[in-house]
C-alpha cells in the first residue's frame, strides 16, 4: 500500500508497509500514483516488463519527456527492490502470534482520587466521579495495587504508574506514600517504578513540586491554551477560571525541570478550531513540551467536535506545522505530542498492530481497588476485570482487548495511518459504536492529517539540515 499527498511544496510518498517515507519531484510522484493505481499488484518483476513502461509513457508523454520517464521507473524499481517501495503486508500474518502473547502489566493508572477542585465542561469523569461517587483511595489499595502490578509484571524491569484523577493532589499524602512504598520494593523485586502525576495545578505547591521533581518521571499538566479557552472550560465550581491561579505555578513547574519530562496538556473543542493560537499561546509561556487533544464528546454537546468541523481543523494543523517550521529554523522550536513521529524506529510491532495495550499491559484502578481496561472505561460495570483483593476474575475481557488490532477493524484495513495510530482508541470506538472492534471516524480524519504534517516536518527539517 502507497499514499500519496502534497504538503507545503512537498511531493510526498508513504510506503505503508515498510514505513519509508520518499520526498520526490513531480514526474516520480506521478509514475508511482500510476502504479498504485493499476490492477494488479506490484513487484519489481511486474514494474520492469516492458508494457508497464509502455502505460506510463502512453499516460505521462504529454507532460513528460519519455527519456525522464524511463529514469523514473527505473528509481522506482530500485527502490521496491530495495524493500522501501510496494513491500507487501508481512503483518498480518503475526496477528495470531501478537494474540497469544502471554498478558504481562507493566502500567497502572491509579485514580488516586475520585474527586476534583474543577468543574470542566467536558469532564469524561464527571469532575472526577466516574458514573458513580466521590472518594479518595486509601494507601492499602494503593499498595495492594503496586503487588499486583510486581507480582504480574513477568520480567519487565520497568513499570509505570500514572497518579490520575480527578485531582490527585486532593490525595497528597497517599500518593507520597505509594512513592515510598514503590521505591522500598524495587530492590527486593529488581523493577524500577516511573511515577507520573497527572495535575490541574490547583493545589501545586513549593513542596509538592520538590517531590514531584525528585519521584515523577513524567508530569502532565493541564491547561487550555489561552485565558479565555482555558476559563471557559476548566471552570471552578463557582464559575470562575482558573487560569490565572495555574499558569504561574506550570511555568515555575517547567522551568524548574529545565523544560523536560513534563507535558502542558489541553484540550480543544469547537470553540477553539484556531487551537494553533493556544499552542503558540504555550509556546509564548515558555514551554517546550506540549500537547493539546480534540475533545471527544456527544454531538449533542455544544462543544463536541463534529465531521463538519474536520476541514477547518485540518487546514489548523497545516498552518501549526508550518510554524512550528518557521520556529525551529529560527531557534525557538517546541515539541507538539501529537507530531512527534519516529520514522527510523517507531514502536514495535505488536504496538503498531493493537495499540496502547489497554486491557492487557495496562489497567486503570479504581479508589477502592477495581480493576478496568483504561481510565476511560471505569464505571462501565461490563468491563469491571477484578480487583485488588481477588486480581483478574475475567480474563476474557483481556482476551478481548487482546484481539483488537488494526486487521479486526475493517475500517482500518486500507488506511495508510494504521501503524501509526494502531486502529486508534478503543473506548471512543465503544462509546460511539458499542464495540472496541471499530474506529471513531472523526477521531480518525485528524490523525491522519496529524500523520501527513509530521512526515513533512520531518522532511523539512531535513532539507534544512542539509542545506545547512
Amino acid at each position: 500500500m502507497v499514499h500519496q499527498y502534497k504538503n507545503n511544496g512537498y511531493n510526498i510518498v508513504l510506503d505503508v508497509n515498510s514505513g519509508a517515507v520518499h520526498v520526490v519531484d513531480g514526474l516520480c510522484y506521478d509514475v508511482i500514483a500510476e502504479l498504485e493505481g493499476a490492477p494488479e499488484t506490484q513487484t519489481a518483476e511486474r514494474l520492469k516488463a516492458p508494457d508497464t513502461l509502455a502505460g506510463l509513457k502512453e499516460k505521462l508523454s504529454g507532460a513528460y519527456d519519455a527519456k525522464d520517464i524511463e529514469e523514473a521507473l527505473a528509481d522506482v524499481v530500485e527502490l521496491t527492490e530495495a524493500g522501501r517501495l510496494f513491500t507487501p503486508d508481512t503483518h498480518e500474518c503475526l496477528i495470531e502470534e501478537v494474540k497469544k502473547r502471554k498478558t504481562v502489566v507493566k502500567a497502572l493508572c491509579l485514580h488516586i482520587a475520585h474527586d476534583c477542585n474543577l468543574a470542566c465542561k467536558y469532564c469524561f469523569a464527571e469532575e472526577g466521579e466516574y458514573h458513580g461517587r466521590r472518594a479518595l483511595m486509601s494507601y492499602e489499595v494503593g499498595r495492594k495495587a503496586l503487588d499486583f502490578l510486581i507480582a504480574n509484571s513477568g520480567s519487565r524491569h520497568n513499570l509505570e504508574v500514572d497518579f490520575f484523577g480527578g485531582e490527585p493532589l486532593m490525595n497528597w499524602q497517599v500518593v507520597k506514600d505509594l512513592v515510598a512504598y514503590g521505591r522500598g520494593q524495587e530492590k527486593i523485586h529488581d523493577k524500577r517504578f516511573r511515577f507520573t502525576v497527572t495535575t490541574n495545578g490547583v493545589l501545586l505547591n513549593d513542596e509538592i513540586q520538590e517531590f514531584v521533581n525528585k519521584e515523577m518521571d513524567n508530569v502532565v499538566l493541564s491547561l487550555d491554551g489561552r485565558k479565555e479557552v482555558n476559563d471557559e472550560m476548566r471552570p471552578f465550581r463557582n464559575g470562575k477560571g482558573s487560569y490565572d491561579l495555574i499558569v504561574p505555578k506550570f511555568q515555575k513547574l517547567a522551568r524548574s525541570r529545565n523544560q523536560e519530562k513534563y507535558y502542558i496538556r489541553g484540550t480543544f473543542t469547537r470553540n477553539n478550531l484556531d487551537f494553533a493560537e493556544d499552542i503558540l499561546h504555550f509556546a509564548d509561556l515558555g514551554f517546550r513540551q506540549m500537547s493539546i487533544e480534540p475533545v471527544v464528546g456527544e454531538e449533542t454537546d455544544p462543544y463536541a467536535i463534529r465531521e463538519e468541523d474536520i476541514p477547518a481543523i485540518t487546514r489548523e494543523y497545516d498552518r501549526l506545522a508550518q510554524i512550528m517550521i518557521d520556529r525551529e529554523k529560527q531557534g525557538k522550536g517546541f515539541n507538539f505530542f501529537h507530531f512527534m513521529i519516529d520514522l527510523d524506529g517507531g514502536p514495535c510491532v505488536a504496538k503498531r498492530l493493537s495499540g496502547c495495550g489497554s486491557g492487557t499491559e495496562y489497567l486503570a484502578v479504581t479508589p477502592w481497588g477495581d480493576f478496568y481496561p483504561c481510565h476511560q472505561f471505569v464505571g462501565q460495570e461490563e468491563f469491571l476485570m477484578g480487583n485488588v483483593e481477588e486480581g483478574i476474575v475475567r480474563p476474557e475481557i483481556a482476551d478481548e482487548f487482546r484481539s483488537c488490532n488494526v486487521y479486526s477493524k475493517e475500517k482500518c484495513k486500507n488506511c495508510f495511518a494504521k501503524f501509526y495510530c494502531s486502529g486508534g482508541c478503543m473506548a471512543n470506538a465503544y462509546n460511539f459504536h458499542g464495540t472496541i472492534h471499530d474506529t471513531y471516524e472523526v477521531g480518525c480524519e485528524m490523525q491522519r492529517k496529524r500523520v501527513e504534517c509530521a512526515i513533512m516536518m520531518k522532511a523539512a527539517l531535513a532539507e534544512e539540515d542539509s542545506e545547512g
